[in-house]
């Protein structure tokens, strides 16, 4: 009925070319995340997916993705999210990288169709790490004793209080190895014939983009804007797809995080660990 109504108006008062939902997922990949600490995460995302698909006219979703990486099951909620409406609502996904898509940056990025990157992106990082610190000596020198009572002899498995034990670190790293198989599945699946025959692909190393190319991880170099107009003509117009405001007029968190000066501050009153450990994700990859 749209589509009839819009026939009956004279040309020069029709909306020309068609209008592409963009939706902007950059950040550090976690659950929970706050005003002064945003994050990625299924809760975040998924309404801005929902509005996107909900376009119907659009041929397309275009997806900016900025990550470093983050929680293995809030990437792969998001993933899913993502080709679930794609099939719901039979649109394509086109995704773009801006400096980086890591890890599970990179897990996200396999929900599109097509992967677009700059040369100068960094893409892969196909593994899994988990980081802590461990202060047992530090306990000894000033002279604090720990004191821990369980029922269940592996509920302190891992403690940082306590010296290490080859035990832990197999269990540890025989979890990791299950999560990786899940990742390089996932790649398998989405990129198939398209990645190189190369043993370092899954190894944890990143690359450039334009070497992303050559190793069948992303598809091509090209910029959204420029690519969306190219495919779908010069009047395509893209329509950021924006989260909601809070009582505060700040958008809600989530949509868009890059630890900087601000995010600082405010990690010295809510925990400057983890927003070091945040700064520290982005600094990887020279960021």
């Amino acid at each position: 009925m749209a589509g009839f109504l819009t026939r009956l108006l004279p040309k020069r008062l029709r909306k020309k070319g068609v209008s592409i939902p963009v939706v902007r997922l950059h950040g550090t990949i976690m659950a929970g995340g706050s005003q002064f600490r945003p994050a990625l995460n299924i809760a975040t995302v998924a309404p801005l997916l929902e509005k996107a698909f909900a376009k119907k006219d659009a041929p397309v979703v275009a997806i900016s993705i900025n990550s470093p990486g983050g929680s293995p099951v809030q990437s792969r909620l998001i993933f899913q999210r993502i080709r679930s409406l794609a099939g719901e609502k039979d649109k394509r996904v086109l995704m773009f990288v801006e400096d980086v898509a890591a890890s599970g940056g990179y897990m996200i990025a396999l929900a599109g169709d097509e992967i677009f990157v700059d040369p100068t992106s960094i893409v892969g990082s196909i593994g899994v790490v988990s980081g802590g610190f461990g202060f047992p000596e530090m306990l000894k020198k000033i002279g604090v004793e720990r004191r821990v009572y369980t029922a269940g002899e592996n509920k302190v498995i891992l403690d940082p209080f306590q010296p290490e034990k080859e035990g832990d670190i197999e269990y540890l790293k025989s979890l990791q190895l299950e999560i990786h198989k899940v990742f390089i599945d996932m790649v398998k699946m989405r990129r198939g014939e398209r990645l190189a025959d190369e043993d370092t692909i899954f190894s944890g190393l990143f690359w450039t983009g334009l070497r992303g190319v050559e190793l069948g991880l992303v598809d091509g170099a090209g910029e959204m804007r420029e690519t969306l107009k190219r495919r779908y003509g010069p009047d395509a117009k893209l329509e950021l797809i924006g989260g909601g405001r809070n009582l505060f007029g700040r958008r809600v968190p989530g949509v868009v995080s890059h630890a900087g000066a601000t995010e600082l501050a405010a990690g010295a009153a809510s925990g400057l660990a983890a927003t070091l450990e945040d700064k520290a994700m982005w600094s990887r990859y020279g960021l």
